[in-house]
């Protein structure tokens, strides 16, 4: 599966997570909309904190192997600089 599909899957599902906190206590208050908050407090903050943990893994998901493509880009260039000075010169031999 590619990195940025992945991400974005971890952003969607975070999205998700965080709307259904809300969602579920707008349910379960239609009855009395007065007692949002306390049936917000109710549910908990798992939903919130995972849908946290999820977003941070969807950002990681889509940054990681950029930077890992510059460093690697970047690695290859001074590999590349070293073989060139590495390399002896033919008219600095004497025959």
């Amino acid at each position: 599966m590619n990195h940025k599909t992945m991400g974005m899957i971890f952003i969607c599902i975070s999205a998700f997570l965080y709307g259904i906190r809300y969602l579920t206590a707008a349910i379960a208050g239609i009855s009395n909309p007065w007692v949002f908050e306390v049936l917000l407090s109710e549910i908990g903050k798992g939903p919130w904190i995972f849908s946290i943990i999820s977003l941070i893994i969807g950002i990681l998901c889509i940054i990681v192997p950029i930077i890992r493509k510059w460093t690697e880009n970047d690695l290859n260039q001074i590999k590349h600089n070293w073989e060139e000075i590495d390399q002896p010169d033919n008219a600095d031999r004497s025959p």
